[in-house]
């Protein structure tokens, strides 16, 4: 191709990609623009007034920093190590030996078929996703209604992230108040797939039919799978800590802009200025978030028995991802702010929401059942509060033993 051709084209792409872009921005509401220009302006210029343009500018960098360095990477070697536990557990059959145990519990708890607690499992000792990749496989999905394949999209959330909530709160000394959150996380499980089930099959009756598994995917082993010698005992361990822990990482890694963003942004709304006033350091702020929960801090205090108002960011910052949720628990700790009875609600909220917004909306779109997006959300919503509240009451009720 000659210069001038290659200089034409570029020329052509330019202006087409330009004009493209023109006419997205034609198309696109300016009242939304309008509005969120407004909020973002708002938001940043009361900061701004309160604490000082400077010092609300340093002050969100400083804690992101902070967050990162104290918070995230102690979130990551935990999400490692557990992962290559859960990876070894897979390999040798605990796993396989955990599902057989809990299959007699699934039907009178959940009213699932017993291979549901495969679900409960793999996401506890991983993420979200993993009951999205088991939904989608026909070898599992054909022992479930319609009805009850969706609701484990509320069954399986609520077990996200478990071992590692689990982990970062018994690393913080708080191990009874974490075994109380598990069991207010199962008891909120059970609540929100229930109602999912209702709902469901209220809006629908027809759901009650088995699956159909024609758009399924069927899992098969490969070829080189079948076929090939099965490695030594030592090779499979160290293949599994390996393999573990690299999704560990992975884990880690996806987690850094929930924590850095959300927290940091939580954090300025819920701290207030150090004894000598704002100095730009890290987690400082303007107490938004504790003035507005004290106005009903006596429903917080009865529901969840939170003794500061600043603790309500907690459950909040889950809504969006539990990751995020743990980097507010050393500052709170450093504060004084927490005991076993926040870390119990704490971890049974956390467990339970764990980022339910995006992962019911990936989940029942990937099914093909988008109109049950906001049913699967209410109900979720629900189980989490329950499982806060039967945390709070589980852990007075152990007190006074």
């Amino acid at each position: 191709m000659s210069p001038r051709n290659i200089f034409s084209t570029r020329k052509f792409n330019v202006r087409h990609f330009t004009l493209g872009a023109l006419n997205r921005l034609r198309h696109r509401k300016p009242v939304e623009t309008a509005i969120f220009l407004s909020v973002f302006i708002a938001f940043f210029a009361g900061l701004a007034f309160k604490m000082t343009l400077p010092h609300m500018l340093n002050t969100f960098m400083q804690t992101a920093y902070h967050l990162l360095i104290e918070t995230v990477l102690y979130i990551m070697a935990i999400t490692v190590m557990t992962g290559a536990i859960s990876k070894l557990f897979v390999e040798f059959g605990v796993v396989g030996l955990m599902e057989k145990l809990l299959r007699p519990l699934m039907k009178p708890l959940y009213n699932l078929p017993g291979v549901a607690s495969l679900g409960g499992v793999m996401t506890f000792l991983s993420d979200n996703p993993a009951i999205i990749t088991l939904s989608k496989d026909k070898s599992f999905s054909k022992f479930f209604k319609q009805y009850q394949l969706v609701s484990l999209t509320n069954f399986g959330t609520a077990f996200g992230m478990g071992l590692v909530v689990i982990a970062f709160m018994v690393g913080r000394g708080y191990g009874s108040g974490a075994m109380v959150g598990l069991i207010g996380a199962v008891i909120g499980s059970i609540i929100s797939t229930r109602i999912m089930q209702r709902t469901t099959l209220k809006a629908y009756p027809e759901m009650i039919a088995d699956v159909p598994t024609e758009k399924l995917v069927e899992h098969k082993a490969s070829d080189n799978e079948e076929d090939e010698k099965r490695p030594s005992t030592f090779m499979r361990v160290l293949n599994s800590i390996l393999d573990g822990g690299k999704s560990g990482v992975e884990i880690g890694v996806a987690i850094i802009p929930g924590v850095l963003v959300i927290s940091t942004i939580v954090m300025m709304v819920t701290f207030s200025a150090p004894a000598g006033g704002y100095t730009g350091g890290a987690y400082e702020g303007v107490p938004v978030l504790p003035w507005l929960a004290d106005k009903i801090h006596y429903v917080f205090y009865y529901l969840f028995g939170f003794d500061h108002s600043e603790l309500i960011a907690f459950p909040i910052t889950a809504l969006g991802a539990v990751g995020a949720a743990l980097g507010l628990v050393p500052t709170f700790d450093a504060a004084g702010l927490i005991d076993n009875n926040a870390i119990a609600v704490f971890t049974a909220m956390g467990m339970c929401w764990s980022g339910y917004l995006s992962t019911h909306t990936a989940m029942l779109d990937s099914l093909g059942f988008r109109q049950l997006i906001g049913k699967a959300i209410g109900a979720h919503t629900i189980g989490g509060l329950f499982a806060g509240i039967s945390a709070h009451w589980l852990y007075v009720l152990v007190s006074l033993i």
